[in-house]
C-alpha cells in the first residue's frame, strides 16, 4: 500500500524536474509569447540546423532530427528557463574531425550518421557522469586567453572549408594547408562556377549587412527565402548548382547507433573534446542570459541536461549539440519565458517535415555555406586579441600557440592543446609567482611593494618577504633560492619576516625545504620569521614538526607585530633607502 509519505516524496522528485517545475509555475499570460518565440526561433533553427549539419560532414536532415530532439530533451531537464540548445558551428569541425577519418572516401552516409550518433551518446555519457561526480568546473579548464585563440582558429578552419562549397566545387584535403593548397589550385584552373559563387557571394554579403544593421530582421530566413526563390525561377540545378534535394518525411525514427568496437576509442576522444567544449559554450551562456533574467546557474545540473540533450538527439539520428547565445538572444528578444519556445520550435520543425517535407528542396548549397562562413566569422575575435597583445604578451603568445595548434594539427588536437596550455599557464603561475620585499611608507598604512615605492622606509637588519603562492613542491625551491640570496648581503639581515598571507598551502615537500633553510640560516645567525600565516596552514606546519626546528616564537599574527618584535630585540629605528638586494620579477 502506498502511504501519504510515499506520495509527496514522489511528488517532490517529481518536482525536482526542471520541466515539470516550470509546468508547476507556468503563468498563463507567458503562452502567446512563448508560442511568438518559437515560431521566430524555428525561422533560424531550421536553416542552421541543415548548414551545421554539412559542416559537420552529414546529410542535412540530421541537423533537422538534432534539433528537434535536443529541445525537447533540454525542455524537459534544462534549468535555464530560455537557454537554447541546437547543433552548433564550434561543434562541427569536431564532429566532422571525429568521424569523417573512420568513413572512406565516399562512403556509406548512414554510416557516418551512425558514427555521429554514437557520439552524441558517448558526449552524453560524460555530461551525465560529470554532473553527477560534480565535475561543473572542468568548463574553466580553458582561459579566455587559449579560447580566443581556439575559437580563431576554429574560425579560420570553417572559413576555409566552406569557400569551395560557396563558389560551387570540391577540394579534398586533410588539414588547413591541404585545404588552402586545394583552393588556391581549383581558382587556378577555374573550377568555380559562376552561379553559384553570385548566389553565395550575395546570400554570405546579405547576412552580414543585414545583422549589421537591421538586427530585428531574420537575415539568415530571408537568405534562405531568397536562395529558394532565386533557385527556382532561374533554374540554378541545370547551371551547376548543387541543391539539398528532397528531405525524408515525418519524426526521425528511434534508433541505437550500431558502430564496430574498434570505432569507440577514436570516437571517445572526440568526444571528450567536445564536451569540455559544450560545456563551456553552455555555462557562459547560460550565466550570461541568467544575470538579464535574475536566474542562478547550477553548473552541475546544466550538464546533465545538456548530456541527457545528447543522448535524445543520439537516439534518434542526430549528433552532439551545444547551447546557442545568437538563438537564445533570438528567443529573449522574441519575449521568450520558458521552454515552452523551444516546444514550439521542435513542435514546427516535426509539421514541416510532416507537411511539407520538399519546402527546402531547391535550396542551393552555397547558401547554406553562406550561413556557416556568417557564424563563424561570429567565432572569430580579433579585436579580443588586440587587447591581449596590448595588455599582456604572455597570454597573447598563449592565444597564439592555441590558434596554430587548431590551424596546423587539427580541431581535435586544438582543443587538447588549448586545455594543456591553460593549465601549464596556472601551473607556471605557481612556480614562479610574484614575490617582492615590502617597506613602510610614510602616510601610507601598511608595508608596501618596494618595486612601486623604491623611497618606502626599510630597518637594517630586516627583510620583510613576501612570496604571492601556495608553497608546494614545485616552487619550494624558489622560494628558498630567493631567501638564501636576501640573506647574503653584507652585512646580512638578522631576520628575514615571510608576509605569509598569500601562502594559502604548504605541502611536505616545502615542509622539508623549510626545514633546511632554516637551519642554514640559523648556523648563519640569521632567522627566518613568519607573519599572517593563515591558522589552516600554521596546523599543518606543526603536524609536520617544523616548530621543532623554527622557533614557536617566530610565528607573529600580523607584520607589524613582528616588525616591532624586531625593533624591541634590536632598537633599529627606520631609513630611507636602506640596502636590500634587487627582486627578479618572480
Amino acid at each position: 500500500m502506498t502511504t501519504g509519505s510515499d506520495t509527496h516524496w514522489a511528488v517532490d522528485r517529481l518536482r525536482a524536474v526542471p520541466g515539470v517545475r516550470t509546468l508547476s509555475d507556468y503563468q498563463r499570460p507567458w503562452l502567446v509569447k512563448d508560442v511568438v518565440a518559437g515560431a521566430a526561433l524555428t525561422t533560424l533553427l531550421v536553416p542552421q540546423g541543415m548548414a551545421y549539419a554539412e559542416l559537420a560532414g552529414l546529410p542535412p536532415i540530421t541537423g533537422l532530427y538534432t534539433t528537434i530532439l535536443c529541445l525537447l530533451g533540454y525542455a524537459v531537464c534544462g534549468p535555464s528557463r530560455i537557454l537554447v540548445l541546437g547543433p552548433d558551428s564550434s561543434l562541427g569541425p569536431m564532429i566532422a574531425a571525429a568521424v569523417l577519418p573512420l568513413v572512406a572516401a565516399g562512403g556509406d552516409p548512414d554510416r557516418a550518421v551512425a558514427l555521429a550518433s554514437m557520439l552524441a551518446v558517448m558526449v552524453a555519457g560524460i555530461m551525465i557522469l560529470a554532473s553527477v561526480a560534480r565535475l561543473g568546473f572542468i568548463a574553466d579548464l580553458i582561459s579566455k586567453p587559449t579560447m580566443i585563440g581556439y575559437m580563431n582558429g576554429l574560425a579560420l578552419t570553417i572559413l576555409v572549408g566552406q569557400l569551395p562549397k560557396l563558389l560551387g566545387f570540391k577540394v579534398e584535403a586533410d588539414n588547413l594547408i591541404g585545404e588552402c593548397a586545394g583552393l588556391v589550385r581549383k581558382l587556378a584552373d577555374g573550377a568555380t562556377v559562376p552561379a553559384a559563387a553570385a548566389l553565395g557571394i550575395s546570400g554570405l554579403v546579405l547576412i552580414l549587412v543585414l545583422q549589421r544593421f537591421l538586427p530585428k530582421v531574420p537575415a539568415v530566413l530571408v537568405m534562405v527565402a531568397l536562395a529558394i526563390l532565386a533557385s527556382s525561377v532561374f533554374s540554378l540545378g541545370e547551371h551547376g548548382v548543387g541543391l539539398v534535394g528532397p528531405l525524408p518525411e515525418g519524426f526521425p525514427p528511434f534508433t541505437v547507433p550500431h558502430v564496430r568496437v574498434d570505432d569507440l576509442a577514436p570516437l571517445f576522444g572526440g568526444a571528450l573534446g567536445i564536451a569540455v567544449v559544450s560545456l563551456a559554450d553552455t555555462i557562459s551562456n547560460s550565466s550570461a542570459f541568467a544575470a538579464r533574467t535574475g536566474q542562478e546557474v547550477r553548473g552541475n545540473q546544466e550538464m546533465a541536461a545538456v548530456g541527457v540533450a545528447n543522448l535524445a538527439a543520439g537516439l534518434f539520428q542526430g549528433f552532439p549539440v551545444s547551447a546557442s547565445g545568437s538563438r537564445t538572444a533570438v528567443a529573449e528578444r522574441a519575449g521568450a519565458r520558458s521552454q515552452l519556445t523551444g516546444v514550439v520550435g521542435a513542435t514546427l520543425i516535426v509539421l514541416m517535415l510532416v507537411l511539407v517535407p520538399g519546402l527546402f528542396r531547391n535550396l542551393p548549397q552555397p547558401a547554406l555555406a553562406a550561413v556557416v562562413i556568417a557564424a563563424s566569422l561570429s567565432l572569430a575575435d580579433l579585436p579580443g586579441t588586440v587587447r591581449l597583445w596590448r595588455q599582456r604578451r604572455v597570454e597573447f603568445l598563449l592565444s597564439v600557440a592555441a590558434f596554430l595548434g587548431v590551424a596546423l594539427l587539427g580541431v581535435l588536437p586544438g582543443i587538447a592543446i588549448a586545455v594543456t596550455l591553460s593549465v601549464l599557464n596556472v601551473f607556471r603561475r605557481a612556480w614562479w609567482p610574484y614575490d617582492t620585499v615590502l617597506g613602510r611608507v610614510p602616510g601610507i598604512e601598511g608595508y608596501h611593494d618596494i618595486r612601486s615605492y623604491p623611497e618606502a622606509e626599510r630597518l637594517p637588519g630586516l627583510v620583510i618577504y613576501r612570496f604571492d603562492a601556495p608553497l608546494f613542491f614545485a616552487n619550494a625551491k624558489t622560494f628558498r633560492d630567493e631567501v638564501r640570496r636576501l640573506s647574503a648581503t653584507s652585512p646580512p639581515p638578522r631576520w628575514i619576516v615571510i608576509a605569509a598571507e598569500p601562502m594559502t598551502d604548504v605541502d611536505t615537500t616545502a615542509a622539508d625545504v623549510l626545514v633546511d633553510l632554516d637551519v642554514a640560516l640559523n648556523a648563519r645567525h640569521v632567522h627566518l620569521v613568519f607573519a599572517e600565516l593563515k591558522d589552516p596552514v600554521r596546523r599543518k606546519i606543526e603536524r609536520y614538526g617544523l616548530t621543532r626546528t623554527i622557533d614557536p616564537a617566530h610565528f607573529y599574527p600580523t607584520v607589524e607585530t613582528a616588525v616591532a618584535a624586531f625593533r624591541r630585540h634590536t632598537g633599529a629605528e627606520w631609513a630611507a633607502g636602506a640596502s636590500t638586494p634587487a627582486l627578479g620579477e618572480g
